[in-house]
Formats: C-alpha cells, sequence, structure tokens
C-alpha cells in the first residue's frame, strides 16, 4: 500500500498544478484549512470533494468488552466528513 502524501507533496503538487510559489499554495492550505476549522459548526463545503458537519449524539447504554458490564456512555458532539457522491464515483468507479 502506497503511503499518503504529505503537507508538503501537497503545497508542491498544488504549487505546480497552479503556478503558485510553494509558500503561496502552503498560505492557501493554511487559509482553506483555518476557514473550514471556524464554519465547521454550519456545516463546511468542499464542492466535489465532501462537507463537515457538526452531529450530536445522544447518551446511550454501552458495554465493556471485556467484562460485559453496561456503561452509560453520555451524549456528545463529533465532527464527521460527509463525502460527496461525485468524490466517490470518481475513485471507486460508478456501478
Amino acid at each position: 500500500m502506497a503511503k499518503p502524501l504529505t503537507k508538503s507533496q501537497i503545497v508542491a503538487a498544488i504549487a505546480d498544478t497552479v503556478s503558485l510559489t510553494k509558500n503561496q499554495a502552503a498560505q492557501t492550505l493554511d487559509a482553506l484549512t483555518d476557514l473550514a476549522y471556524k464554519n465547521a459548526k454550519n456545516s463546511f463545503t468542499l464542492p466535489g470533494l465532501g462537507k463537515l458537519v457538526l452531529v450530536h449524539r445522544k447518551a446511550r447504554t454501552g458495554r465493556n468488552p471485556a467484562t460485559g458490564a453496561a456503561i452509560k456512555i453520555p451524549a456528545k458532539r463529533v465532527v464527521k466528513f460527509r463525502v460527496a457522491k461525485a468524490a466517490k464515483d470518481a475513485i471507486l468507479g460508478k456501478k
């Protein structure tokens, strides 16, 4: 299995594709990341890639796998990434 791209490899690829310097590409990537963090509460969409959404999970009862004892899992908020259909089709191919 191939290793995932590092941030510097992503920056270099963006810089080559869009004809920017590596510094400008890194600033653009950082600005996009900051924008996603600030707007994730209202959902943040990257067109063609997916959407960051804030989800509220209800409190529930779980089990300790070692002992089988019931434990209470509290309610919490989590961030999820929902992959866009276009990304799924591009990666997996159409059915």
